[in-house]
């Protein structure tokens, strides 16, 4: 079963199918859509559902949690974190989107920080690791935040829109994890 986190001003909750119209209003904005990597525009109401639906199977098996970033005040939907696991490795893929009004306000990397956590102190991984376009320095700040360090960038590695964009990864060991921690970074 799929935990919900806090965090000082967030709720990450399970995902609901009454989440799937403010799902499909924000991550279908084409300056969300236009920077993520499996995100389509227009996003149809039906896709957001199929998804919602599917991460709750996900999550059911232990594979990937997705997490509704909700503001604690009153639940109202800002954007998504999720970690994908494969546990074969005991590591685990990180990726998150941020409706536009919140972009700039630190709530990725709050609900990134609880979820990294979440990930070496509940899961037991080894690894975490995470991947953005390199056009979205918004995004990759998110993880330097987190304390994870560049892996490399993979040129046109991926074809969104008709065009090849660039990949950039980031990664974070547990030892570098709990190193950061006996400091208090």
């Amino acid at each position: 079963m799929q935990p919900t986190l806090d965090t000082a001003r967030l709720t990450l909750r399970p995902f609901q199918l009454s989440d799937a119209k403010r799902v499909q209003e924000l991550a279908g904005n084409i300056e969300v859509a236009r920077t993520t990597l499996g995100i389509p525009h227009p996003y149809p109401i039906e896709a957001a559902e199929s998804w919602i639906e599917a991460a709750w199977q996900f999550a059911e098996r232990g594979e990937r949690y997705a997490w509704a970033m909700a503001e604690k005040e009153n639940d109202t939907l800002l954007g998504c974190m999720s970690i994908g696991v494969t546990k074969a490795h005991q590591r685990a893929e990180l990726a998150y989107w941020v409706g536009r009004p919140y972009w700039g306000q630190g709530y990725a990397t709050e609900a990134a920080k609880r979820v990294v956590a979440f990930g070496f102190e509940e899961l037991a991984l080894n690894r975490i690791f995470a991947a953005a376009m390199s056009k979205n320095p918004g995004s990759y700040t998110v993880m330097i935040k987190l304390g994870m360090k560049k892996e490399g960038e993979m040129k046109q590695h991926l074809l969104k829109w008709e065009t090849f964009e660039d990949l950039v990864y980031y990664g974070l060991l547990r030892s570098d994890y709990e190193a950061a921690r006996g400091e208090g970074v």
